[in-house]
């Protein structure tokens, strides 16, 4: 079954890298049929075959001859992944599906806002509606608990929080962001948003020391925060119980010293 889930990860991959590459040029990311992004050549189907092709091809086009992106395989790799640790810690059951449709889109936002510093509005409205609607048939196939009024003041602390930051620091943090975490918040509670919102500052001041310390980046050159909040966001769900336990011990531990 790992094997199989792996092999659905990198496959929905394939497709990610599609929007990663139309969205931000406002293309359907249905029509036309892959092509070469270099010669615009139509991709036949064993072109098409996730990391194999690449691999094979020696990440060239197979008619033009030009460099193929590393991208590509690395986005199915890492969704394959991700699928299979979700898998490893629910099974395949309704959280698999939301988490699964939830991380994918975070890969997307990732990239693109890796690539042209925006998140598309449209992504953000995909994980709320994707969100109301987990949580709903939670509600209606297992009884759980809504739970819409921390639901609600995830999104509005943590998306306040935000518009705070981007108010005092003129523009230091984009409205994508803002969105991006108001809709994460939605999904975790405030709790969790909080324990995201606190790792995806330490990930972004420990990335960006790094990247200047290497000169990859100069001291004027922005640095996307959207890759941060979905990378926080990913360990919160998998380790978030674990760091506010853990964190909780320690307060405990520190007040009675």
């Amino acid at each position: 079954m790992y094997i199989i889930i792996f092999l659905l990860g990198v496959i929905i991959g394939s497709f990610l890298n599609v929007c990663i590459y139309r969205i931000p040029k406002g293309e359907s990311i249905i029509f036309p049929s892959s092509h070469c992004t270099s010669c615009g050549t139509p991709l036949k189907w064993y072109d098409l075959i996730p990391i194999i092709s690449f691999i094979i091809q020696k990440g060239k086009c197979r008619y033009c001859g030009e460099k193929i992106s590393l991208q590509y395989p690395i986005v199915e790799f890492l969704n394959g992944i991700l699928y299979l640790i979700l898998y490893y810690n629910f099974g395949f059951n309704l959280d698999f599906i939301f988490y699964g449709i939830i991380f994918s889109i975070l890969i997307v936002i990732f990239f693109i806002d890796l690539y042209y510093q925006i998140i598309p509005n449209g992504l953000n409205i995909l994980i709320l509606i994707s969100s109301i609607t987990y949580k709903l048939l939670q509600f209606i196939l297992h009884n759980i608990q809504l739970d819409l009024i921390n639901s609600l003041l995830g999104l509005i602390v943590s998306s306040g929080l935000f518009l705070l930051i981007i108010i005092i620091s003129k523009g230091g943090i984009g409205g994508g962001d803002m969105k991006l975490i108001g809709v994460l918040g939605f999904i975790l509670g405030v709790k969790k948003i909080i324990l995201t919102i606190f790792l995806s500052f330490v990930l972004g001041a420990i990335i960006s020391i790094l990247l200047l310390l290497f000169k990859i980046k100069g001291m004027k050159d922005p640095i996307p925060f959207g890759p941060f909040i979905c990378i926080a966001f990913i360990i919160t769900i998998f380790w978030g119980d674990n760091l506010l336990l853990w964190y909780s011990s320690m307060f405990i531990r520190g007040a009675l010293l």
